[in-house]
């Protein structure tokens, strides 16, 4: 597998998502642009999984910037919901990406189930693509607890009302070094750095 080296673009337009992934790119020496700063179009997702869709995204970012891209595609899973919103994570949140009325929406199909399953994990599924097709990818996972209401102002999406399992706190709650800073610094706690630290492996050092 080839290294990853010099500039690469973020398939992303999300900008908490991008500020994440320049911070775990930074040490490596990595130029991250994202391809809402090239004004790349977002690929429809058509994939069943994380994997799927997160190769889509990356395909098509090296193959409009002819660069390398770097994607992610990841959620939220909830046990007894059936493991949704999955894939449809950002969807819940409506056009506006109202990630607020996202997590009231989980919130209340658990009251009405009368859910006392509390259980969730976030998956992070990664893609590094080359314009010639090439490409490595990765998925990481950490399980944790509902909580309601949201706590923390930190972080972005669901990550308020999820508390990862060892932990008092939710990742809302939590500092981004706290929350995905790789060791020997950090814990390597979320599933994009688990998943990053996967990825690293393979195509950073």
């Amino acid at each position: 597998m080839r290294r990853l080296t010099g500039k690469v673009v973020v398939a992303t337009h999300n900008p908490g998502k991008l500020r994440e992934m320049r911070e775990l790119l930074a040490p490596y020496g990595i130029e991250a642009v994202s391809a809402g700063e090239l004004g790349l179009p977002e690929p429809d997702e058509t994939g069943t999984t994380f994997a799927e869709n997160a190769a889509i995204k990356a395909l098509a970012a090296a193959n409009a910037a002819r660069l390398p891209a770097f994607a992610d595609d990841s959620g939220i899973c909830v046990a007894a919901l059936d493991g949704d919103p999955g894939i449809y994570s950002a969807r819940w949140g409506g056009p506006a990406k109202d990630f607020d009325f996202a997590m009231r929406t989980i919130e209340e199909k658990l009251q009405a189930k009368g859910a006392a399953d509390r259980r969730a994990w976030f998956v992070s599924a990664l893609c590094v693509a080359w314009p010639d097709g090439e490409r490595a990818e990765v998925e990481g996972r950490v399980d944790g607890t509902l909580v309601w209401p949201p706590r923390g102002p930190a972080g972005f999406g669901y990550d308020p009302m999820f508390r990862p399992d060892g932990h008092e706190r939710t990742f809302g709650e939590m500092t981004a070094e706290e929350k995905h800073g790789l060791p020997p610094q950090g814990l390597g706690l979320s599933h994009r750095a688990r998943a990053f630290m996967l990825l690293a492996e393979k195509v950073l050092r």
